[in-house]
């Protein structure tokens, strides 16, 4: 075998450019379109990012329910409940509380005991005050006894010292003794005058023991418990109580407003009002002005008006919340009702073409156009006959170009 046959070939060695790995080739085309993409996604989140919002902003608000039948009102204002006749009930001395004969809701009338006092101390003075006034009444009686018989005994020795049977002497004995005993009966009179006074301070005493109710009521709060001290003033500190309950006449609640002073005018005594309590918002309550208070408060720029209820009813309590309307001049009081009440939206919620009128619903970040039969317009409101339901959100002010489902976003 020749050298050049036995030795490798170089041109066998060569490996052809077609005939390079697979793998290779996949590389080097996929890595530039992967590339292609990461970058494609960055500009995509980029433009998401800084390219304005394309939602609409709205202002929603939600369909809530008033009482129908309302009146026409020049003026709505914001107040509470309060009593014209209510007071702490506090004993007249100081003692301790024996019992306590009342409970917060209770009803009371006029001087019914509410609590009672320790009184050992003002029964043992009475009946030293009534021994006193025995002991002067026998003396008084002991006097007049010896009264009498020095009369007796002054008339015998005038008849004598008359027949010259007595002297001068004896006479004027007879007669000083008389007067004597006269003068006596008169201080003993006085003493009894003055027992029977002492008898009547400490009946006194020992009725203050007793605490009755000034007038009838109801209570709204217990003060205090059986065992603790009582006192009509402040003692300091925290171990004397200064009231037994609080007290309030129901029969004499009003309700109190203040009213800007720049719209006062709009406001006449006796005037025709409408009431409703924050408590029952659809219950209407008949009521009229009592009163306009002589005075400003310069700080709130306001001035305080006295609303009194026409209509009495349980369900009105101390320090409720109220609103009430002033109801225009020559209009009647509105009777009281709790009819069904009706929808209302905000007027600037609904649109309308010809007899057709719209809202649109907010639900899912997503408007919906929701065609409803309005009622009759009071002020800022409208009542909703049909096509919505309490607690469904609407938009306020929508937006012009705004349509059916389109996406909103909320300010």
């Amino acid at each position: 075998m020749s050298e050049t046959s036995a030795s490798p070939s170089l041109e066998g060695l060569r490996i052809p450019r077609d005939e390079q790995p697979q793998e290779s080739r996949l590389r080097r085309y996929l890595w530039p379109s992967i590339g292609t993409v990461v970058v494609v996604g960055v500009l995509a989140l980029l433009a998401l990012q800084f390219l304005p919002d394309s939602r609409a902003e709205v202002r929603v608000e939600t369909v809530r329910r008033s009482s129908g039948g309302a009146v026409a009102s020049v003026l709505d204002a914001s107040g509470y409940v309060t009593a014209r006749r209510a007071a702490t009930v506090s004993s007249k001395r100081t003692g301790r509380i024996r019992t306590v004969l009342v409970e917060e809701g209770m009803t009371v009338e006029e001087g019914q005991v509410v609590a009672e006092l320790d009184d050992a101390a003002e029964q043992a003075q009475l009946r030293l005050s009534e021994a006193q006034l025995a002991s002067a009444e026998s003396s008084m009686g002991e006097t007049r006894a010896e009264l009498h018989e020095a009369g007796l005994a002054y008339g015998r020795l005038s008849e004598l010292h008359g027949q010259g049977l007595a002297s001068e002497a004896e006479l004027d004995a007879a007669r000083a003794t008389r007067d004597r005993l006269s003068a006596r009966l008169e201080a003993n009179a006085a003493s009894v005058t003055v027992a029977e006074r002492a008898v009547a301070v400490q009946r006194q005493a020992l009725s203050e023991t007793i605490v009755r109710a000034p007038f009838a009521g109801v209570v709204i709060d217990k003060n205090a418990q059986p065992g603790e001290m009582i006192s009509p003033v402040s003692a300091g500190g925290g171990f004397t109580r200064t009231g037994i309950c609080t007290l309030v006449d129901m029969e004499s609640l009003e309700i109190e407003v203040d009213v800007n002073e720049a719209y006062l005018q709009r406001v006449r005594p006796g005037g025709a009002v409408t009431a409703r309590l924050d408590a029952y918002p659809d219950w209407r309550i008949p009521a009229e002005v009592i009163a306009i208070v002589p005075a400003a408060n310069r700080e709130k720029a306001t001035v305080r008006v006295r609303v009194g209820i026409l209509e009495r009813d349980a369900r009105i309590l101390p320090d409720m919340g109220a609103k009430v309307s002033f109801i225009e001049a020559g209009q009647p009081v509105p009777q009281s009702t709790q009819a069904p009440a009706a929808l209302t939206v905000a007027a600037s919620a609904v649109l309308g073409e010809g007899d057709s009128n719209w809202v649109y619903i907010a639900e899912d970040d997503r408007a919906w156009r929701r065609d409803i039969v309005i009622g009759r317009r009071d002020g800022g409101r409208v009542s909703v006959v049909s096509g919505l339901s309490a607690g469904d959100r609407v938009v306020v002010d929508p937006p012009a170009g705004l349509s059916d489902g389109a996406e909103i976003q909320y300010p």
